[in-house]
Order: C-alpha cells, then structure tokens, then sequence
C-alpha cells in the first residue's frame, strides 16, 4: 500500500520548487549583468508560521549560486539550518524590514547597477519616457540616502516610502522591486532596469525629451497591470517570459537546479 505524504514531505517539496525559483532569479540577474560582484540580495519567503527566508551565501557571485547552496535564515538575518557559508545581517536590512510589512512581498529584489544608481542620482527620478517606464508610473517609492543601511531605524523610513508600490529608489543607491513570486520580481526589475537605461541614453543625447500627457501614462500603467479597459487583453505575457527564461537557463546554465 502506498504511503500518503505528510505535511513534512509537502513542505520539502515546495520549498525545492522555491530554492530552484529563487536560484534562477539569481542566475539571470547575473547573465542580464545586473550584478555587483558578491553584494546585494534576493530573498524569498518560505511558507510556514517561521518567518523564514532564502538568501544567497555570502560571498559567492550570483553564478555560483545553486538551488542548494542557498541560505535559510529568520527574520533577522540568521542561519537557522547548519551552513558552510557566512550570511551577511546586515545586508539583509532593507529585505527584512519590507517582508515584515508587506505581506505580498514574498520576494525583494535589490540591485547596484549602473543605469539604475544614474536614475537614482537624478532629482526626478524615474521619468514617464517609454512603455517600459510606465509599468512603474506613480508606483514606484522613493527612499532617500542615509548611509550604508546598518541602522535598524532606517527600516520604518524605508517601508514608509515604498508603500504599497512594487518598486522603490534607494536614492543614490540602487533600486528594489517586490513580487508574489521570485518570477514577478525578477520581470519587475528586468523592466525597471530597461527603463532606466533608456532614460539614461535619451538623456545623453541631448535634445528635447519628449513626455506622454499624465493621462497617457496612467492609461498605459493600468494596460499593464491588466486593470484598463482595452479591446484586447494580454493575460499570460509575464508567464510566456518567465518560461522563456527558464529555456534560457537551462541551456546556458542548467546547474542551478543542483
């Protein structure tokens, strides 16, 4: 006769199913060239009452990052599984601070990139200048500069000031974006990124900037989300891509599944 699972087998295999999502995050942030050396983070919420997390083992690149050889750690940044790799608390500032308070922010997403931190420096932030861009239009926070983020006091401020919103510019510093899922936060970023380097580059060519009126933008920020009314509807664009990426994956880097 044939044993029914446990909740204990359930468990195990979602959090499987979770650790190779999360590892192929890590992999296409490192293939889109979004990473800075060892530094920044993803995290994922485990289901379950512990308040436990995935996160990348301190000190290896985004490469090297393996389905297995992530981290579980409690809401405070610490190992809560024996680990051959150092975790980083203090990183994980920003990640803990949003998880505890946004209960759809299953994963957080943080990058250092070179478009990214440009916008950041910019006193107008992110402007109304593509499609991409409008996915974020009035739904994107701002965070300003205090340091190096090592003060637990600074997470009120951060949560304040992203709100609600799926993305937030850590001002001078990078950017974030959330999601229900690794996938909706690593598409999330992948488009907030392109919208920052095309900003950059228009920019840089010095001419006039051409601004869709305030309506123009807000209609095509809620096209987006599937919240407009519209003739035709596009209800599985963000599922073909995060497949599309896995093909990606496992022809240039299979392993993260390991």
């Amino acid at each position: 006769m044939t044993e029914m699972p446990t909740a204990l087998d359930s468990d195990r295999v979602e959090e499987i199913r979770l650790r190779r999502e999360l590892a192929a995050v890590y992999r296409l942030v490192a293939h889109f060239r979004m990473t800075d050396l060892i530094f920044t983070h993803i995290s994922l919420r485990l289901p379950g009452p512990d308040h436990h997390f995935l996160i990348n083992p301190y000190g290896l690149l985004f490469e090297e990052i393996t389905a297995s050889n992530l981290v579980k750690i409690d809401l405070s940044g610490n190992p809560v599984e024996p680990t051959a790799h150092p975790v980083n608390p203090a990183g994980f500032v920003i990640h803990s601070a949003i998880h505890a308070a946004r209960a759809d922010a299953h994963c957080v997403l943080h990058t250092h990139t070179r478009a990214g931190c440009a916008v950041a420096a910019q006193r107008d932030g992110l402007l109304p200048l593509n499609q991409m861009s409008m996915e974020f239009y009035d739904r994107v926070g701002y965070h300003d500069y205090e340091g190096v983020a090592l003060n637990l006091d600074e997470q009120k401020r951060l949560v304040d000031d992203i709100g609600d919103h799926p993305a937030l510019i850590l001002r001078n510093h990078g950017l974030l974006t959330v999601g229900e899922s690794a996938a909706q936060a690593f598409l999330r970023m992948y488009y907030l990124e392109k919208a920052c380097e095309i900003q950059v580059t228009a920019q840089a060519g010095g001419g006039p900037l051409t601004v869709p009126p305030a309506e123009t933008c807000e209609y095509t920020a809620r096209q987006l989300a599937g919240d407009a009314d519209a003739d035709l509807q596009d209800d599985v664009a963000y599922d073909l891509a995060w497949a599309a990426m896995l093909r990606l994956l496992n022809r240039v880097a299979p392993d993260y599944r390991d």
